[in-house]
């Protein structure tokens, strides 16, 4: 009999693994939509609660933040993608006919000697121009991708529909489950919507939202490839430690030499004005200061989690570790006894 149980025992288990290993290899595909959906979900949640005291509705709640969501995206695909793509080509182009090489070196040998700022000068040429070419072929490959990108789209607005309908229900299944005794439960569940806010909104809204008020000063002053500076703008704030600075203020030195005056000043006062306060202002009213993550984690987080996981790693990567160490504090504090449920003896 006891050879029979462990038999039985040893089939469970195999059974599980197989089932286990075959439910990863069908989420796999689309994990990166699962992902994202659940965070746009988390991200609207406050205006679905609104909205549903207004309808009274879960499902049309949902439905209309979903469809509203996806009218925005079609709209931003249908109006910015032809002049991105025009203006991404131009700008490829113009960068092709400057040798940066030159002015680099030309600016270096006054600070070190003239052989060891050619060096650099080279070395930072070829790697702008691999990234330069990387950036056009993935350009130019955009069109073969999609109907793959298209998919994508569609399973992040499904998974974010039934994520904002029954995001609640899952949270109390997730607890109901959980073998995490209730204090240190509530605890972990409070400092995980922390970083998540402090890293989704803190960090990536508040990167978004530079750049695009980054962006809105230079189709006000005209620079030239405005659409393409404004992606860039809008990467370069996400990132930690960089911002978007490190887009307006070259173009508005570039805008001077080259002579128009005017829109190089115009588009540093802005800058130094309203891009500039940006992150003072809304980062403090959006997350609290007690949720402020170390922006080394961060900036490790997003790189690592760019080559994990390709741009939405900006956003994984950094929450990944984030988790990681929250769960190693909780564990330094708690004996491994104390995080479980304990068991009551039986009588």
């Amino acid at each position: 009999m006891l050879q029979e149980k462990i038999f039985k025992d040893i089939i469970l288990i195999v059974l599980l693994v197989v089932l286990i290993v075959a439910a990863i290899l069908v989420v796999k595909p689309i994990f990166l939509a699962l992902v994202l959906g659940s965070l746009l979900a988390y991200i609207f949640t406050p205006l679905y609660k609104k909205s549903k005291k207004l309808i009274k509705n879960p499902t049309a709640s949902a439905l209309i933040i979903c469809l509203g969501l996806l009218i925005i995206l079609l709209a931003a695909v249908y109006f910015l993608v032809s002049p991105f793509i025009n203006q991404a080509m131009d700008f490829y182009l113009s960068m092709q006919g400057v040798n940066l090489g030159e002015k680099i070196a030309s600016v270096l040998s006054n600070i070190i000697s003239k052989e060891l700022s050619l060096t650099i000068a080279n070395s930072l040429n070829n790697i702008i121009s691999h990234l330069l070419t990387s950036f056009l072929t993935s350009v130019s490959g955009l069109a073969l991708k999609l109907p793959g990108i298209f998919l994508q789209i569609l399973v992040t607005i499904f998974i974010f529909f039934f994520a904002l309908r029954d995001g609640e229900k899952a949270i109390c299944y997730l607890k109901s489950i959980s073998p995490l005794s209730k204090e240190v439960h509530d605890r972990f569940l409070k400092n995980f919507k922390e970083i998540t806010s402090s890293i989704l909104l803190g960090q990536v809204i508040v990167g978004i939202i530079q750049g695009l008020v980054t962006g809105i000063g230079l189709f006000v002053f005209r620079v030239p490839n405005a659409f393409v500076l404004t992606f860039l703008s809008i990467i370069a704030g996400v990132l930690p430690l960089i911002g978007s600075w490190i887009v307006w203020v070259p173009t508005s030195i570039a805008l001077i030499v080259s002579g128009n005056t005017n829109s190089g000043v115009g588009l540093a006062i802005f800058g130094i004005l309203i891009v500039a306060w940006i992150d003072n202002i809304l980062r403090p009213i959006i997350v609290s200061r007690r949720t402020s993550i170390n922006p080394a984690i961060v900036l490790i987080g997003m790189i690592g989690g760019l080559f994990a996981f390709g741009f939405i790693g900006l956003i994984l990567g950094p929450l990944i570790l984030s988790y990681v160490i929250l769960i190693i504090e909780l564990y330094k504090e708690k004996k491994a006894e104390s995080i479980l449920i304990k068991e009551e003896p039986k009588t």
